[in-house]
């Protein structure tokens, strides 16, 4: 597939337009997302309306390799293409989807783990970070759920698509006992985490 075909894609969950890179933690976040969720490409030089703009790629890739190795932890490890159309110059990043899972420098400068939704890079949370750990670890799933496990799923049933905060003042459970047990409902496809721009929500279908 050549350049415009993959352009006449539009963005994605596996694909990113940048006109040029300009912010290093910003584009971070995006490689860390594609390593964290299902790889994907980079394709700088391009406007978000897909019209080739061109870039210097050889300046490009120096600020994507400072990026790597500056922001992301551990550092996500990229594939680099450059296509020419006419004049123009695109340099395409490949990442790979990565075994192990990525995080990136929030605003607040604190380490976070980010992942692709769609077209858009998210923040993750602290659910889905247990549930990456589950995935490690795993955890056996009972022939019978406790009372305080199918109280949540209730409730999750009732009120879905629910928040966590809204889960926290609809249990009569310690904060932490809902992460844990909300966790491991995720983790066994009990309940779904579905995460978008507008925020993270919980439902049981």
């Amino acid at each position: 597939m050549d350049l415009k075909q993959r352009i006449a894609q539009g963005e994605g969950v596996q694909l990113d337009f940048k006109f040029r890179i300009d912010d290093q933690k910003k584009i971070a976040r995006t490689l860390v997302a594609f390593a964290n969720s299902y790889g994907g490409s980079l394709l700088i030089g391009v406007k978000d309306n897909g019209k080739i703009a061109g870039v210097n790629p050889e300046e490009e890739f120096h600020m994507i390799e400072g990026a790597a190795s500056m922001y992301t932890k551990p550092e996500v490890k990229f594939e680099s293409l450059t296509w020419q159309d006419r004049h123009h110059f695109v340099l395409e990043i490949k990442v790979e989807k990565s075994d192990v899972k990525h995080k990136a420098l929030d605003e607040n400068g604190n380490y976070r783990s980010y992942v692709r939704v769609d077209d858009h890079t998210l923040l993750g949370n602290k659910i889905l970070d247990r549930v990456w750990s589950l995935e490690k670890h795993g955890v056996n799933r009972p022939e019978h759920f406790d009372e305080n496990t199918l109280g949540l799923i209730q409730t999750v049933r009732e009120l879905e698509p629910v928040t966590i905060s809204k889960l926290y003042r609809s249990l009569n459970l310690p904060k932490k006992k809902v992460d844990g047990i909300l966790s491991v409902l995720v983790f066994w496809d009990v309940i779904k985490m579905k995460m978008s721009e507008s925020g993270t929500f919980y439902c049981t279908e």
